[in-house]
Order: structure tokens, then sequence, then C-alpha cells
């Protein structure tokens, strides 16, 4: 099996938690809570597929992705209430699950010889469209939306890492590493330091 295929099986399982992490907040039925698992699994990974043209699907070339998701979807529904705060559980496992997604979706876009742009954007349409919809769907506010919160920009910064190790040193796992080391330290930095960038507020006209 290679890396790649590694990466994406990894993203799909970490995601998978955290659509049902959040479906368990929103007290849906089972069904629900497999829906919303595959939706956050495989969301971000299918756009980049679409977009790079990649024939198939990962999900549809291999339809196991699907079936881990349901099974972590299960567990989680006999488990979440477990869990002494289900919603940090769900920061510090999306946090993970974007690490592995940029990797997964800046690795992808390697292989099939993109430009050092479209690499990068890969990255961040992998590591963050699956959450967004996620949230979208449960009338949550979208992590990936939250005000100064590194997420996109930590995402965003181990897409530019990935690319930077594959221009100067080349080897898959150092590339792999560099994209989602950075990518976790930046989003763990956001959630146990309170690394933030600044927003924009208004300022009242002159008089």
């Amino acid at each position: 099996m290679s890396l790649l295929v590694l990466l994406d099986y990894a993203a799909v399982l970490v995601f998978a938690l955290t659509g049902a992490l959040v479906a368990s907040r929103a007290q849906l039925d089972i069904v629900g809570f497999a829906f919303l698992a595959c939706l956050t699994a495989v969301g971000g990974g299918t756009i980049r597929d679409v977009l790079l043209d990649r024939d198939p699907v990962f999900w549809i070339g291999a339809p196991a992705y699907i079936a881990l998701a349901v099974v972590a979807a299960i567990v989680v529904f006999f488990g979440a209430h477990l869990l002494e705060s289900r919603y940090r559980a769900l920061l510090w496992l999306d946090a993970c699950a974007l690490a592995v997604a940029v990797a997964a979706g800046t690795g992808v876009a390697l292989s099939m010889e993109q430009s050092p742009l479209v690499v990068v954007l890969m990255g961040m349409i992998t590591g963050c469209l699956g959450g967004l919809m996620r949230d979208v769907v449960c009338n949550e506010v979208p992590l990936v939306l939250k005000a100064g919160e590194l997420y996109v920009t930590a995402a965003f910064a181990g897409s530019i890492a990935a690319v930077i190790a594959h221009m100067t040193i080349g080897t898959e796992w150092v590339v792999v590493a560099s994209g989602a080391g950075l990518t976790l330290a930046l989003r763990a930095g956001s959630l146990a330091f309170g690394w933030r960038l600044p927003v924009y507020r208004s300022r009242p006209p002159r008089v």
C-alpha cells in the first residue's frame, strides 16, 4: 500500500470521527451519524479529485473508504457519551485530520506533476472542505471561519512547506512530514495557546 493511499485512509478515518462527533452534538440517529461521517470523510478529497480530473475519484475506486467511515460512525454512536468533552475531542481530532488531509492533498497533486500553486490549493481544499461541509450541514459555525483562528492559514502554510520540501529535498516522507507537521503545529498552537491572526474591525467614519 502506497504512502498516498495510507494518508487518504488516515484522513478518512479521523475526519469521519469528527463528523460523527458533530452528529452526536446534533443528536442525530445512527443513519445521520453515518451520513455526516461519510460526508466529512470524503468531501475534501472528492472535490480535489474532481478538480484534478482524477479517474476514478478515490472512494469510488476503493469503496473501503466509505466502509471505514461508517464503522467510525458506529463506534462514535455507541461511545461518544464516554467522552468528558465531545467538543474538545472534536477540535483536536479535527486538527489531526486537517494535518493528514493537507499532506494527502499535496501528495496527490505532486504525484500528478501539478504546478506549485495547484499543489498548495489542493492541500487546502482536501484539508478544509470536508469539515466545512460537516459544519454547514449541521448548522454550526464552521471551524474554518472562526475569527482569527489558524485553520485555513495552517493548511496554507503546511501546503507551502510540502511544496518547498518537494523542491529542495524531494523525499516523499519528508514532504509528507513537512506538510502535516507544520499544519498540526500551527493548528495545535491556535487551540492550546490562543495563536491568532488579527481580524478586521471597522472604524467609525471621521466627522
